[in-house]
């Protein structure tokens, strides 16, 4: 069979600043809370592996541009650095960094890839954690005047801008389960530090509407859509709870305005419910997205609880549903996520059915794998066929439900090239474009970068 994508879609990677630019402390650019980190616990690091070089895009993005329009790029994501353009998280802005962003933008309107720009991937500037990151106003504020600073000096020519990627992954990680600094467990906190994010980002698509700038604004969301494990009355209301926390508690509030009244009851009841004013539900209302990016990965899958948590122990989401593991499930090993394509199918129609259809792309999806290397061939190209074929089988689904009526604008991978990860640092490979470390970041491209060409040529497969 033949799929077909529609006019200008939109085919293409993504990628943040903080994990490919590297020159982390270069012309100007200060720590983040990355840096700092590192910094104060490099054990918490994969093989103590830090932030400061990644992928050299700083230095190398002419080339890597050229690249992308190899291998039949016409869109790519990427982000600027707060710390990088504003290094002080507020006052001067670094004349270093707008110079290289205006040198990438411009570089990458000239290749033919349009440029789609994120303003937020997890990358706190030092200085405002130490302010009391998105739990504190000033901090807000300081976040809406760097946008604002990113719509007047690149909005002529960047046309679709995101203010934040995945805005749940700081409230998990940082403020829940230990795993990004400032490692703090306290779910009254998670809370406000999520309705400071949902705040800022409201008050950023104000300011930019304000700016009348020919252009559009959204946000980039993972959504993981809950499956229960049976249809036993128990689990339902396991899944729906779980969909609340993870999806629910941004997709709403970005897409229609106001959260969702189940969960602020169970907030209320637990006395979690954030402090805020009266005029910020306004600001939420009335700044809802023009577009709306989704990164899809794995599924989470849930049951019913089977034992009550402890009662002193600090309140996690999973207090209320316990995670299930499906039989015969379809693995990534290295990554230990399920592979379960049709979940971008069920988003899409979700989005079709449940939030006014609203135009969106698939912004991040894809696959890490450990140890690439072995897929060389005799050419010197790694042969990533899994890859190929795991992409394809999710464009069959989301093909599907295109054909369906959802309103599906592009799909972009997780990413363009190799990059250091979070916690993961290089341990598994995810992009079209191998970077080889130990060979002054040598780029080569793989099989899926050739693959991909001709997929984008066609508009299909």
């Amino acid at each position: 069979m033949k799929y077909q994508f529609p006019e200008n879609f939109w085919w293409g990677s993504a990628a943040s600043g903080p994990q490919t630019e590297g020159a982390a402390d270069v012309d100007g650019r200060k720590p983040s809370i990355w840096d700092y980190w590192y910094e104060i616990e490099p054990g918490r690091f994969f093989n103590g592996v830090g932030p400061k070089n990644t992928s050299n895009f700083y230095y190398q993005y002419k080339e890597d541009i050229a690249l992308m329009k190899e291998t039949g790029h016409n869109s790519f994501r990427t982000s600027i650095q707060w710390s990088r353009l504003i290094p002080d998280g507020i006052g001067e802005v670094n004349p270093k960094a707008v110079e290289f962003y205006n040198n990438v933008i411009d570089e990458m309107l000239k290749q033919g890839v349009e440029p789609f720009m994120n303003l937020y991937h997890f990358d706190m500037p030092l200085s405002m954690q130490e302010k009391g990151g998105f739990e504190s106003r000033e901090v807000i504020e300081a976040y809406v005047t760097f946008a604002e600073t990113c719509f007047k000096l690149f909005g002529d020519r960047v046309k679709y801008w995101f203010t934040f990627n995945e805005p749940i992954v700081p409230v998990e990680a940082g403020y829940l389960y230990d795993m990004h600094y400032p490692n703090v467990v306290d779910f009254k906190r998670a809370a406000q530090v999520a309705f400071g994010t949902t705040l800022a980002h409201a008050k950023a698509v104000k300011a930019y509407h304000a700016l009348n700038l020919d252009g559009k604004i959204g946000i980039i969301l993972n959504l993981t859509p809950s499956y229960p494990r049976s249809q036993n009355p128990a689990d339902l209301r396991a899944a729906h709870i779980a969909d609340l926390f993870f999806n629910r508690s941004f997709l709403d509030p970005v897409t229609r305005g106001e959260f969702p009244s189940d969960l602020v009851e169970i907030l209320r009841e637990r006395d979690f419910l954030p402090n805020y004013e009266p005029e910020d539900l306004e600001i939420i209302k009335e700044n809802t997205v023009d577009i709306l990016g989704v990164n899809y990965y794995q599924p989470r899958r849930v049951k019913a609880k089977e034992n009550m948590p402890h009662p002193d122990a600090p309140f996690m989401p999973e207090h209320l549903f316990d995670n299930y593991e499906m039989p015969f499930r379809k693995m990534n090993p290295y990554r230990g996520w399920e592979i379960y394509e049709q979940a971008i199918y069920d988003i899409a129609i979700n989005l079709r059915d449940n939030y006014g259809n609203i135009p969106f792309f698939i912004s991040e999806n894809g696959m890490g794998v450990e140890g690439e290397e072995r897929y060389r061939n005799s050419d010197g190209f790694i042969e990533d066929t899994y890859r190929i074929e795991f992409i394809e089988s999710h464009l069959k689904w989301l093909h599907k439900a295109i054909a369906e009526g959802a309103n599906c604008h592009g799909y972009h991978l997780w990413t363009f090239m190799d990059c250091w990860s979070w916690a993961n640092a290089y341990k598994n490979r995810y992009g079209f474009v191998e970077v080889n470390l130990d060979e002054n970041y040598k780029r080569t491209v793989k099989a899926s970068g050739k693959w991909f060409k001709t997929l984008t040529s066609q508009n299909g497969f």
